[in-house]
């Protein structure tokens, strides 16, 4: 298991921060776990996993057209 920092969250992606945290607020992407005072980093695997269900929405969304 590995711990990301926002950066790669955003290279992996390709979301802005305030994209990243507004998704966040929506509850539609992974919560940063604390790692300490101002400092949060998030779990990779979480993170692809969610990149992964991004893809599988637009192949069903391509397979209904």
């Amino acid at each position: 298991m590995r711990i990301i920092r926002l950066r790669d969250v955003m290279s992996a992606t390709g979301l802005a921060r305030s994209t990243i945290y507004k998704h966040i607020s929506e509850n539609t992407f992974p919560k940063p776990v604390s790692m300490g005072d101002r400092c949060v980093g998030w779990i990779e695997s979480e993170i692809q996993d969610w990149i992964l269900e991004r893809i599988e929405e637009r192949d069903q969304q391509a397979g209904a057209a």
